[in-house]
């Protein structure tokens, strides 16, 4: 397997559900594991997630997990995940399904470089950048 660089997302309880979302706004195969599934079947969050990975068509790769009661969680302002490409159709559609009941501080729209460009928080806090690269 060649070395690869992708987000890894760290959620308070709601990992299995944002990956689900995430799963269903980008396809792919999820793999989602827990705590309990890992051997720590009695600890209190056994039903948490430990490790999930969402492998996309596109070639994306997610990975999360529900950070662990007493470990500090800072939600999304040290990270932005950006999607980015000239598939216009493609990339429309995930800004629509991340924004749908998320915050949207840029409206995906042309911008003055030229490109469309947008940003939005998800519903689960993730920072999304979406940016349509328009031909020059």
């Amino acid at each position: 397997m060649p070395s690869r660089l992708n987000p890894y997302l760290n959620f308070t309880g709601d990992a299995r559900q944002a990956m689900e979302f995430y799963n269903n706004v980008f396809g792919g195969s999820l793999m989602l594991h827990t705590y309990g599934e890992s051997g720590a079947a009695d600890y209190q969050e056994a039903d948490k997630i430990m490790h999930g990975r969402l492998e996309t068509d596109s070639g994306f790769t997610l990975m999360a997990a529900d950070t662990p009661k007493g470990m500090e969680h800072n939600t999304g302002n040290a990270i932005t995940v950006s999607l980015s490409g000239d598939d216009a159709g493609e990339l429309r559609g995930y800004w629509e399904k991340l924004s749908d009941g998320g915050t949207v501080s840029v409206p995906l729209e042309k911008q003055m470089w030229g490109d469309e460009f947008g940003a939005c928080v998800d519903r689960f806090g993730v920072p999304w950048m979406v940016n349509i690269v328009q031909s020059r």
